[in-house]
């Protein structure tokens, strides 16, 4: 009985000396969000243009669909003497694919197709993004940037520390005539940067893991990407991915706000101008870029690990 005493004695102190702590949890202001990277496939006839827009939302809610006034993005190659001025291109009106869906398209109903031939852009060709809601207006401005196709995809034996990881091998060439910035897209929302600094113009082979969570009962099929990137595009998805630890997409809301290339422009009348560098805390998250891609499929043998 006296033991039974300490017990019920015992637990009620514990129980009694809980506090009640109130969790400050972040509470930024609500930011646009712009899901603006096309990925050019160059064998298809039309560029795959789709802007997802949506907003920022307090900690532990979803985002929410934004409503756009407009969305147009204008196109062409820059003149030498004012790189201002694109010669060349044209216009293409955007329209919601579905009311409230936050996914702007091409405009089917316009007067003329205002989809985009891949026939008709370059490698260094401009794009801008101009969006407008009822209150604000947001720019973006990015350059067509090419890729190398990958050559092979292999499914290799090693692990790294658990040793259930899956190996994939990676084989592509660099192309030695330029500086080349790569994004890999290894599905399952992980991504990988790199650079042709140490490679350049050289066939470049690496391996990637991937964790225990890829192990199923029948075999996957794994989709992997590459897709060419300027310098910032390249730095911005390298931010990225560090901030959110590969466990969520570009374009979710980051632990750690990372400013991508949508600028508010709400404002300037000066058509040249399109920074906003004294107003730096009023931006969107996102980014927009063109950038051709190459694709390649590998099914894993869960039996070789």
């Amino acid at each position: 009985m006296t033991r039974f005493i300490l017990i019920l004695s015992t637990l009620f102190f514990t129980v009694s000396c809980e506090d009640v702590i109130d969790l400050e949890l972040p509470n930024d202001d609500s930011r646009l969000i712009v899901n603006g990277v096309i990925r050019v496939d160059e064998t298809q006839e039309y560029l795959p243009i789709e802007i997802v827009v949506s907003e920022s939302s307090s900690f532990f809610e979803s985002n929410s669909i934004v409503s756009l006034e407009s969305a147009v993005i204008y196109y062409g190659t820059p003149n030498p003497d004012a790189p201002e001025i694109l010669e060349g291109g044209g216009i293409s009106n955007l329209a919601e694919l579905e009311p409230g869906s936050g996914k702007w398209v091409p405009d089917p109903t316009f007067d003329s197709d205002q989809r985009i031939r891949v026939s008709n852009i370059n490698e260094g060709d401009v794009f801008q993004l101009l969006l407008t809601t009822s209150e604000e207006r947001y720019f973006a401005t990015t350059t067509y940037v090419k890729s190398v196709p990958i050559e092979s995809l292999e499914q290799g034996d090693q692990t790294l520390f658990s040793g259930d990881e899956t190996e994939v091998i990676v084989t592509f060439t660099d192309n030695g005539e330029r500086d080349d910035f790569y994004i890999l897209d290894f599905d399952f929302n992980e991504y990988l940067v790199t650079e042709d600094e140490f490679y350049q113009g050289q066939t470049f082979v690496f391996s990637y893991f991937y964790d225990s969570d890829l192990k199923l009962d029948t075999d996957r099929t794994i989709n992997i990407g590459l897709f060419g990137a300027d310098e910032s595009f390249y730095n911005y998805m390298n931010q990225i991915i560090v901030q959110s630890g590969g466990d969520q997409g570009p374009f979710q809301t980051p632990a750690a706000t990372v400013r991508g290339n949508i600028t508010n422009i709400t404002g300037i009348d000066n058509s040249e101008v399109s920074d906003n560098v004294s107003r730096n805390a009023n931006f969107a998250l996102g980014y927009f870029a063109i950038v051709q891609e190459y694709k390649k499929s590998i099914v894993i043998d869960n039996e070789k690990n």
